[in-house]
């Protein structure tokens, strides 16, 4: 057995998480990067070290997970959102149930919540939104981002529901409020049901296609019947039937049955 595939071992008996199910080159090349500027000579001693060692830990887990995400990101995709994809929806239901799956530092799941606060009151809005990695999670929560985050966000919007403190903006209280942050692993843990939007974006890419073809599968069942599964702009399902999906347009994709 190789250093590395007893490092995989090791990581999948301390923390549940199997970096078998990511590509092997990308994930190999992060974290040799990461245990080299630590000064540990192989994946056994690193290893070892993350056992006894929190912060790196956290760390670890940091560098595995990909946590780069701003507001509104390729925003054309945003626009269909609102003026199609959830006007659809909320003929059927004015309480949608979303998920924003992999959030990240939360952008996203914020994101939802301003485009979805255009069409019905806050009140009416709670997103489900997970993340694999604590830190993170706990970033998102505090919801403060640099200028460069808010790039694509029209300025209305900016005006409305951020506050700028220095060089950085807040995410008003308001809009915290409509979304709940939980810890989710989507390779391990069980998935919901009867989503009526499932928001997963930029993630998929680091995936084996074993692993693409699982989550897929899953996502398809945590769907109630013309939900719709929203993927990011690399990401195209070039075989959409095989999960019971429609293509309702470029990168959203119904459920349908």
């Amino acid at each position: 057995m190789s250093d590395y595939e007893q490092f995989i071992e090791g990581i999948k008996r301390k923390t549940g998480i199997d970096l078998a199910l990511y590509k092997e080159a990308q994930m190999k090349r992060r974290l040799t990067s990461l245990y080299e500027k630590k000064g540990y000579r192989n994946f056994v001693d690193f290893l070892k070290a993350l056992e006894q060692d929190r912060d790196l830990m956290n760390e670890f887990l940091d560098r595995m997970t990909i946590n780069v995400s701003e507001f509104y990101r390729n925003g054309k995709r945003w626009e269909v959102l609102q003026k199609k994809i959830f006007p659809k929806l909320l003929q059927t239901n004015k309480r949608l149930k979303i998920w924003s799956a992999a959030c990240s530092t939360g952008e996203e799941p914020y994101s939802l919540v301003m485009v979805l606060s255009q069409l019905v009151p806050l009140s009416q809005i709670q997103i489900i939104a997970t993340d694999l990695d604590e830190n993170v999670i706990q970033k998102a929560k505090l919801g403060v981002y640099p200028e460069r985050s808010l790039a694509e966000v029209p300025s209305d919007i900016k005006a409305k529901y951020f506050e700028q403190e220095g060089s950085f903006y807040r995410v008003k209280d308001e809009i915290k409020r409509c979304v709940t942050f939980k810890k989710h692993n989507l390779l391990n843990d069980s998935y919901d049901g009867n989503y009526d939007l499932i928001v997963c974006r930029n993630v998929m890419i680091y995936f084996t296609e074993e692993a693409k073809d699982q989550i897929y599968n899953n996502f398809s069942k945590a769907l109630r019947k013309d939900g719709v599964l929203f993927v990011g702009s690399t990401e195209q399902i070039f075989n959409p039937a095989r999960y019971e999906f429609d293509v309702e347009d470029t990168f959203f994709y119904r459920k349908n049955n």
